[in-house]
């Protein structure tokens, strides 16, 4: 690992904070983060504080899903008022607020910027109709050899096409909406917007060939980079957190995984990562795309991250199959303790039945565990149908389907980071495996099994830390690049090597 020590610039000893917003499909939270230093040393490691948290999931509306957009804009002020309260009494000064959010879905504006209707979910199934008509216009080739990106029923690309009228509107990506009403400033980050397939990978801009094919406007907002400003704060949006009027909104790794993978403590070695959440996203970082018909063939993304770097990688589902599962489990009445259940499904043997966790059958909401029975079943393999207890309390199918979700992962894992390795060329010696995940011995064990590697667990917290880090180093407390930023991190990693 990296022992480096940040730089420290002369004068930045003062109690300065930033406050990370990190929203996810299913929660968000307000953090104030921390770089504490004695006058004249170097800054020490992040620490960080929670002061919001607020649900979050899609809202069904007319049959199609939605996100409730301007309530999580007033969930983000709860947390800023919170965060101004803590910051008053601690005599602090907060110098900047960052946002992350999911990627690939926007916002659409009228011409006096007010929001038209309640975002459109990536989960919805509106995309299914128009993907053959986008790639009648733009041959799936000509789209990847241009943006690099994997192919998702729901990339931005084909929202876009879904759209009845676009003639006169915005758009903002989801986290840019948001500063936007922070701050009143249009921009696009980039690390996002090279999720929607909009996006030239090597120009570092916005697309007109494949709007054109598209038959849309080019209605985004201009590109900012991690580490730029959308703007300070308006003077209502001030007054009404209690946060002074100069705080600025700094663009940070605003597609979440890209803040994720700002925080992996990575020294020296070759290493790949999997940020490990509501979805899994396994990959190299790399300094140029991979934009080769093989890597289309193989369906790998090239999405920009911190410092011009490629998050190279896929989607291979994710913790989704389980929180649905549990969420079911528990409205039948079955509910059991998340420890159990991953317990329970340890003891079983290896060699179980696996499913393709990235099938498309496994995106909507709804009775996951009837899904994957049925994945096992048209794979020739079984789970038990009846729930006979085990003597931890879990039922029978419960365990096997849980274990069938984990070795489905690992083994998800390891065939991307093989694929990965073959057509980059570059073959790490160590995973990294980042958030929630990272918490699951299960998980991290068997991937180790699996791809013959190391794993090293952890930070949990690596999106809130990376969306953190960006802004100190904004704000003059941190200077250098990508390795003095991961120095930061404090994290005791928990190693797992492979045992078969």
């Amino acid at each position: 690992m990296s022992t480096t020590t940040p730089t420290p610039v002369p004068g930045t000893a003062s109690p300065s904070v930033m406050i990370a917003v990190d929203i996810g499909a299913s929660s968000g939270r307000v953090i104030i983060g921390r770089l504490p230093a004695a006058s004249g040393q170097a800054p020490g490691t992040l620490e960080m504080e929670v002061v919001h948290r607020f649900p979050n999931g899609v809202t069904e509306i007319d049959g199609s899903l939605h996100w409730d957009a301007e309530a999580i804009y007033a969930q983000v002020k709860s947390g800023l008022e919170a965060a101004a309260a803590v910051v008053r009494q601690s005599g602090e000064r907060v110098v900047s607020i960052g946002i992350d959010t999911w990627a690939v879905d926007y916002g659409l504006l009228d011409a006096e910027g007010q929001l038209i209707a309640p975002p459109h979910a990536y989960r919805d199934a509106r995309t299914d109709a128009v993907i053959p008509t986008v790639h009648g216009a733009l041959s799936p080739e000509r789209l990847y050899a241009i943006g690099g990106l994997q192919f998702l029923p729901f990339n931005t690309v084909y929202q876009l096409a879904a759209e009845e009228d676009l003639a006169g509107k915005r758009a903002l990506m989801i986290p840019d909406l948001l500063a936007y009403w922070l701050t009143g400033a249009e921009r696009t980050e980039e690390t996002n917007a090279s999720t929607t397939a909009l996006f030239d990978a090597r120009e570092v801009a916005w697309s007109d060939v494949v709007f054109d094919a598209i038959g849309a406007p080019q209605l985004f907002a201009d590109l900012i980079a991690p580490g730029e400003t959308y703007g300070a704060l308006r003077p209502e949006v001030a007054a009404e957190t209690g946060l002074d009027p100069a705080v600025t909104v700094v663009a940070v790794g605003s597609h979440d995984t890209a803040s994720a993978v700002a925080a992996v403590p990575a020294g020296d070695a070759e290493f790949a990562y999997v940020s490990s959440g509501t979805w899994s996203l396994v990959g190299l970082e790399l300094d140029e795309p991979v934009l080769t018909e093989a890597s289309r063939a193989a369906n790998f993304t090239n999405e920009r991250g911190v410092d011009g770097t490629i998050r190279y990688l896929q989607n291979v589902g994710g913790l989704w199959l389980l929180q649905e599962c549990t969420r079911t489990w528990a409205e039948e009445g079955r509910g059991r303790e998340l420890a159990d259940l991953l317990g329970a499904a340890a003891a079983l043997p290896a060699g179980g039945p696996v499913v393709d966790a990235n099938a498309s059958g496994f995106i909507a909401p709804n009775d996951m565990p009837q899904r994957l029975r049925a994945a096992v079943e048209a794979g020739g393999g079984e789970l038990p149908a009846a729930p006979a207890e085990l003597g931890s309390g879990v039922d029978a199918d419960q365990a096997a389907t849980v274990r069938c979700i984990v070795d489905s992962l690992a083994a998800g894992y390891a065939a991307s980071l093989a694929q990965a390795s073959e057509l980059a060329g570059k073959h790490p010696e160590v995973i990294h495996i980042v958030g929630g995940g990272s918490q699951n011995t299960l998980l991290c064990q068997l991937t180790a099994d699996a791809t013959g590697l190391p794993v090293v667990a952890g930070p949990v917290e690596a999106t809130a830390q990376g969306n953190l880090l960006v802004q100190a180093r904004a704000a003059g407390l941190i200077k250098g690049g990508l390795n003095r930023l991961r120095a930061a991190i404090a994290v005791d990693p928990v190693r797992y090597e492979p045992q078969r």
